[in-house]
């Protein structure tokens, strides 16, 4: 809550000055953005899941790189619709493949895709996917698009402990 307060003198008067007052404790409980512990631990969390928000760029990593939301940078609305497009996009050629975000890394004009995916596919297959992945998001986005995936058995390998 903000509240002006005005000093009048005899000749003019002063600009007003704005004190803040804090109606609420200090909020020390951060709890957005982490899982809730469940009665039995069974819920699997993975490394990146299992770190608290805070330790984003220190353990954990952005899952989109770039450097269109710093001040004065252009197409900061494009970048993040074409982020959305790009997982909705991967998730869905990959149907039940991945086992990790996707993370999305732009460095100059290439975009790298990366993920760790399970090995439910035949080798033939999962290499028709990636050039099919790669051309389509290269036509669409006009710039050169790179699959980065590493592959695990099974998706419990990727389970870094459990809640």
């Amino acid at each position: 809550m903000l509240r002006a307060i005005v000093q009048i003198n005899a000749s003019h008067v002063v600009a007003p000055q704005l004190r803040q007052f804090h109606a609420s404790a200090i909020c020390c409980k951060l709890q957005s953005g982490r899982y809730k512990i469940t009665p039995k631990r069974d819920r699997p969390l993975t490394y990146e899941m299992a770190n608290p928000p805070y330790y984003i760029a220190h353990r954990k990593s952005w899952n989109s790189w770039d450097t269109t939301t710093l001040l004065g940078e252009e197409r900061a609305a494009e970048t993040a619709v074409e982020d959305a497009f790009i997982r909705r996009f991967i998730t869905g050629t990959w149907h039940d493949l991945f086992c990790s975000e996707v993370i999305i890394k732009r460095q100059h004009n290439i975009i790298r895709i990366a993920g760790i995916i399970r090995q439910g596919l035949p080798a033939r297959k999962m290499y028709f996917l990636l050039g099919y992945s790669e051309e389509l998001l290269a036509n669409w986005l006009q710039c050169p698009v790179k699959l980065e995936l590493q592959t695990v058995e099974n998706k419990e390998a990727t389970i870094f402990k459990y809640i």
